[in-house]
């Protein structure tokens, strides 16, 4: 059960993380290699978003380490951990509303990451709906336009490493494709992608491998086909 070769780009070994006195992350390790896409599947309240928290450094863990391109980053703070390489799309969006398109694109602009392929031209290239707006406020735009922004927002920092905590959520399937697509398209043009989703379909269009988290402990990992093979995950690690 191991991904296609490649070089590891993050690596999380035995992560404990705690919100107060819970304990939500309960001995985590997974890694995620270049250029490939994982997805971390289980039920609501698993500790899915902690475990992208931690990662960013916004929930640290306690006990545990976080590895990216083979050095420590655990205990560093989020900004730190962004100007690394590592991009994050949280869930809900979190663009700002009364900003417009393009100042919010222009907020998430770093220095180190300017000569990357990712900029203000390229981002409208690959997001042709948010072009068309650029010039509304976050609040004037649909559901959809508004994750395409918050994904748009993130690849301004050029990052190495995109992490994407439920990019589907609360939007219409012709909707969902088109953002599927965005995201298989920033794959493609060699970003690693770590991805948390409920929606099944969409990751099977995008995913190489699946980690199953079960309070706070991965319970099952393995490839695309692995998963495919074993529908009895669904109804034992996923379904309500």
């Amino acid at each position: 059960m191991v991904g296609h070769k490649g070089i590891e780009i993050l690596k999380l070994d035995n992560i404990h993380t705690f919100y107060g006195k819970s304990h939500i992350i309960q001995g985590a390790s997974l890694f995620i290699q270049e250029r490939e896409c994982i997805s971390l599947l289980g039920r609501n309240g698993a500790g899915k978003t902690t475990t992208l928290r931690s990662i960013m450094g916004l929930n640290p863990p306690l006990d545990g380490k976080i590895f990216f391109k083979g050095r420590e980053i655990s205990g560093e703070k989020p900004f730190e951990i962004s100007r690394k390489g590592i991009g994050y799309v949280p869930q809900g969006r979190r663009i700002f509303a009364t900003l417009t398109v393009v100042e919010n694109l222009n907020l998430a602009l770093q220095k180190k990451a300017e000569k990357g392929k990712w900029n203000i031209d390229t981002v409208f290239d690959a997001f042709p709906n948010l072009a068309k707006r650029k010039n509304h406020r976050g609040n004037q735009l649909s559901g959809g336009e508004q994750q395409m922004l918050a994904i748009a927002r993130s690849m301004m920092g050029n990052p190495e490493l995109l992490l994407i905590d439920e990019p589907t959520e609360g939007l219409a399937p012709l909707i969902i494709e088109a953002v599927v697509k965005i995201i298989q398209g920033i794959k493609k043009d060699g970003t690693t992608i770590f991805l948390v989703e409920q929606n099944l379909d969409s990751t099977y269009q995008i995913t190489d491998r699946y980690y199953i988290l079960l309070q706070g402990l991965i319970v099952w990992h393995g490839s695309k086909e692995e998963f495919r093979k074993n529908p009895e995950l669904n109804g034992k690690y996923l379904g309500v």
